[in-house]
């Protein structure tokens, strides 16, 4: 008589998990939503050029797997990713899977929005790409910031951090620095309380400024000037094309 292997419910959940990101338009909503923003079933669809009604299957299965979470206001329904975990994992899957060859771009636009990605975007509540790396190397540089044995905020760095006005919260449960592997540089950048503080501060500071409708972000020439202040970037370093 065959032996039958025994279920294994943590395996089962596995690949359950890994079954919601087999799938190409999954994936590619998941990484729209990295902009920490919530989309509609629309505004995703034409991203991802399917029809609404797939979309809407997609997100379904989305939803249920727990990687995003949904809010109805009016006839509108809403999606997000569930929460910082969720973002983590897809971007880090992301770096795992790496770049891969060089496809040419099918359009002007395309190659702007790969461009402009690559140059600075969010990773769901901090920043990334060329500028988020920038700024992480700049406050290593300076000893605001160890990568020696992990992440870590020096005293000097949350010094710097109440200089800037954002004081940190010591005592939350939330990790102050955390390194988040980027995906289009192949380096660490700055995650966690620190990161999604420095995120927010630079939007609301006017540093930086959203692109187009998705996740990227470009350094305005008041952010430029307050980074070479601050951290001593040069401006070229990150505003390069």
């Amino acid at each position: 008589m065959a032996r039958t292997t025994p279920h294994d419910p943590p395996a089962s959940r596995l690949a359950a998990l890994a079954g919601l990101l087999a799938d190409e338009t999954r994936a590619s909503f998941c990484l729209a939503l990295l902009d920490g923003r919530a989309w509609t079933a629309g505004e995703l669809a034409r991203g991802a050029g399917v029809a609404p009604s797939t979309a809407s299957e997609h997100l379904g299965k989305l939803v249920a797997g727990g990687l995003l979470t949904e809010e109805r206001q009016g006839r509108h329904r809403y999606v997000r990713l569930a929460g910082r975990q969720a973002a983590q994992l897809v971007e880090q899957l992301a770096a795992h899977a790496g770049p891969g060859p060089q496809a040419p771009a099918r359009s002007l636009r395309a190659a702007s929005v790969g461009n402009a990605l690559a140059r600075g975007r969010t990773c769901y509540d901090h920043l990334a790409g060329r500028l988020g790396i920038r700024i992480t190397e700049a406050m290593t540089e300076r000893g605001l910031l160890r990568q020696d044995t992990g992440f870590a905020l020096t005293e000097d760095g949350l010094e710097w951090f109440g200089a800037l006005g954002r004081p940190l919260d010591t005592s939350a449960r939330r990790p102050l620095a955390r390194g988040c592997l980027d995906w289009t540089e192949r380096r660490p950048h700055l995650a966690g309380a620190a990161g999604a503080v420095l995120c927010r501060h630079a939007l609301e500071a006017g540093w930086c400024e959203r692109f187009g409708t998705g996740r990227a972000v470009r350094a305005t020439p008041d952010g430029l000037r307050a980074l070479e202040e601050l951290l001593g970037i040069a401006p070229s370093t990150i505003d390069a094309p």
